[in-house]
């Protein structure tokens, strides 16, 4: 079979996610499988390495054998060889820099948020579209194996008619004082574009599209837990961006979904993520890689007596859905498949538009949260 190279500058490859989940996890493990498998032979991603620090760069170049980097995005973006950009930024930097590779006749994906406004992300959208690119929006917790799970769950009519989703995300990030933050602390600062609505929300958005129906309204509450952290030079700072959001969604369909996103709560629950969907003939709970379900048919009666205490092991009465297949990294899975939609035009729907909904999600949280009540969502 032919080998075809395709080159992809990837900016913002020495942050965590850039690094770890795009770089290495996918596109040098679809080089250490021996290339992508496509109809006109073996695909080759050929990375070139963008960012703002030359011995970063160096260092990560080396380390595996590469040897295309700059400093220079628009270098990059002129080659002849570069058929995609990759944007993992921080936020404020994204739309810039995604204008300057659609300026360039570049395919772009991109991680999530597609930029700080929707407005901006529509733009961004028309101006890919007008020119003829392919775009996709990183929505990696389609991919993941428990998620998987309660979509075969779905499609194959385990639950009835769904009425209701319970998702709780999130964990304790320490402030930074007596132990180091384990996220960047941009993330907690308004004018940085921080916020764990706009962080959060457009995950959601894609979740609730693809699984249980199209969000028609938003209520959301959203707190600043924590007023004051500390940096990664040690020096105290104003946390200023909301850190935590509890929002209720109206789904098309008629099921109401109940998400909870929080940097401040000490993890209690199998996985940092799991939902619970409750439909007429059966429940489940789903997380990162699990997903336990429990059928009509099953189902205990139990009787609220707060005099005697529990002697009903609930958690014991659900049964873990298996496999039944293998599950691949899911950063890998969706580049696999946007490199198939470049290349030839494979199925692939995850693109700008998804993307500017999940950003317009977020602005509706954060107007309902200012505004102290329920928003529609225009369809």
């Amino acid at each position: 079979m032919t080998r075809r190279s395709i080159g992809i500058v990837l900016n913002g490859v020495t942050g965590r996610m850039g690094y770890r989940q795009h770089l290495v996890r996918s596109l040098l493990a679809i080089r250490e499988a021996g290339g992508l498998p496509t109809r006109d032979g073996t695909l080759w991603p050929e990375p070139v390495l963008v960012g703002r620090s030359e011995a970063k760069l160096a260092e990560i170049a080396g380390r595996h054998g590469l040897t295309e980097w700059t400093t220079d995005l628009g270098a990059a973006l002129a080659r002849p060889d570069v058929s995609i950009y990759f944007d993992a930024q921080v936020t404020q930097a994204r739309e810039k820099a995604i204008r300057q590779a659609i300026e360039a006749g570049k395919h772009v994906y991109t991680e999530k948020p597609l930029a700080e406004t929707a407005v901006a992300a529509t733009e961004l959208a028309d101006l890919a579209a007008a020119a003829g690119l392919k775009t996709g929006v990183v929505q990696d917790k389609l991919f993941l194996p428990g998620l998987r799970k309660l979509k075969r769950l779905i499609d194959g009519g385990f639950f009835g008619r769904i009425l209701s989703v319970r998702g709780e995300f999130g964990y304790w990030v320490f402030e930074g004082d007596w132990q180091p933050a384990q996220r960047p602390s941009w993330n907690y600062r308004t004018a940085d574009g921080g916020g764990i609505v706009m962080d959060m929300l457009p995950h959601w958005n894609y979740l609730l599209e693809e699984l249980f129906g199209g969000v028609r309204s938003v209520q959301c509450t959203m707190a600043t837990h924590i007023d004051t952290r500390v940096d990664e030079q040690g020096e105290p700072y104003a946390a200023t961006a909301d850190d935590a959001a509890y929002a209720v969604f109206e789904l098309a369909g008629g099921a109401i979904a109940q998400i909870n996103s929080s940097w401040c709560v000490r993890v209690y629950r199998d996985e940092l993520v799991e939902f619970q969907v409750d439909g007429t003939e059966g429940s489940a709970v789903a997380g990162l890689r699990h997903c336990r379900v429990q059928h009509r048919s099953m189902t205990p009666k139990p009787v609220w007596n707060p005099d005697l205490p529990n002697s009903v092991p609930f958690r014991g009465q659900w049964a873990e859905v298996p496999d039944n297949e293998e599950f691949d990294n899911g950063f890998k899975a969706q580049w696999e498949a946007f490199l198939r939609h470049v290349a030839e035009d494979g199925p692939y729907h995850w693109d700008f538009a998804s993307g500017t909904r999940g950003v317009r999600l977020a602005e509706l949280a954060l107007q309902s949260a200012r505004e102290g009540r329920r928003i529609e969502v225009p369809q």
